[in-house]
């Protein structure tokens, strides 16, 4: 499994960018797809995920302002970040895992076996 990211870029406090990530196969029919991110000297910390059932989280820190969607015949997945601030900052990178038989999606990192190199992403004040 390959994952490709894009969309990154610089934007002033309060713009918005759109984050795409495009996978080569899904690992297993039941997956899960999920954006994390990762500022200089921070823990890579989840922001969103979504499964095949369609079920979706986002972290508090960004539920009102950042949303996940997918098209998984594109076998594609998004982040629409609105509203950025200058803690945003961060190489965010896209993640696939496969989603365990009757449980949702997690971000949990030991979860998730394939990564791409990450986008940067850099908010200005």
């Amino acid at each position: 499994v390959q994952l490709v990211e894009s969309g990154g870029g610089s934007v002033q406090s309060g713009g918005s960018l759109r984050l795409s990530c495009v996978a080569s196969e899904y690992s297993s029919s039941r997956y899960c797809m999920a954006w994390f991110r990762q500022a200089p000297g921070n823990e890579r910390e989840g922001v969103a995920v979504i499964g095949d059932d369609r079920s979706a989280w986002s972290a508090d820190s960004v539920n009102d302002r950042f949303s996940i969607s997918q098209d998984s015949a594109k076998k594609e997945v998004y982040l629409q970040m609105n509203s950025l601030k200058p803690e945003d900052t961060a190489m965010y990178y896209c993640a696939q895992g496969v989603r365990d038989f009757g449980r949702g999606c997690y971000v949990n990192r030991a979860d998730f076996g394939y990564w791409g190199q990450g986008t940067q992403v850099t908010v200005s004040s």
